[in-house]
């Protein structure tokens, strides 16, 4: 993990409007994260954790304050830009899995390198490689039916690692699994992490949040706390 941040937020603020009545979803939210970190961002429904996930993915923007993403500055891009940053930079795990149905793993897992340009021989390739390192090489040619929801989840893990992303964001990524299973999906994080990935970890369940190695606590629109003193705790067993 070198020194240089990898996000970098700087007071955000997002207020949402309906008529005349204002809802601050974030609050003054300044973070930095740096390359090579695994972070969970934790707190209660409506806390503005969803709000600021969306805002690290560049799925929108901020109302005031400033986002930079990988040495780009994000907060105030255009919506094509913002795919364009998304497509190039940050690889999505989400908790409802978002595979093609009727599609195989194999090319659920090759469908964002068709919109990259990239040959369709490098991606049966890639795509090969991803499922065999998240155990699936046994299973290429199955459907999202014919998978159970951590292998779902196994085959979506692979799909966001195929563009070589900088950032990996999970929002909930175990939340649609069972319990055995979600530990098996955070080992894949764990070993991901330890292999230089940067991961970005949305989610409400302190025991999902322990396996990163610092919490972000968020309430309110505030970050309440900010640290690894979990990990300082487990050290000290």
């Amino acid at each position: 993990m070198n020194g240089k941040p990898i996000i970098q937020t700087l007071h955000l603020f997002k207020i949402y409007k309906t008529g005349t009545v204002e809802t601050v979803a974030l609050d003054d939210v300044s973070i930095e994260i740096k390359r090579g970190e695994f972070v969970a961002i934790m707190g209660p429904s409506g806390s503005g954790k969803s709000t600021l996930m969306h805002m690290l993915g560049a799925l929108d923007t901020p109302t005031k304050g400033e986002y930079i993403l990988d040495g780009e500055s994000v907060s105030k891009l255009s919506d094509d830009d913002l795919a364009d940053i998304r497509n190039r930079k940050i690889g999505f795990v989400f908790q409802a899995f978002n595979l093609l149905p009727r599609t195989t793993a194999l090319k659920n897992v090759c469908l964002p390198m068709v919109y990259a340009g990239i040959s369709k021989e490098e991606r049966i390739e890639r795509a090969k490689k991803y499922l065999q390192m998240v155990g699936l090489g046994d299973r290429l040619e199955h459907t999202s039916p014919q998978l159970s929801g951590g292998q779902q989840q196994r085959v979506a893990i692979a799909r966001a690692l195929v563009l070589s992303p900088s950032l990996i964001l999970a929002d909930e990524p175990t939340g649609n699994i069972a319990s055995i299973q979600a530990s098996e999906i955070m080992e894949i994080f764990q070993d991901l992490n330890g292999e230089g990935h940067t991961i970005v970890m949305i989610t409400h369940e302190a025991d999902i949040a322990e396996h990163a190695k610092r919490i972000i606590h968020i309430k309110d629109g505030h970050i309440v706390k900010d640290g690894n003193d979990h990990q300082q705790r487990k050290a000290g067993k």
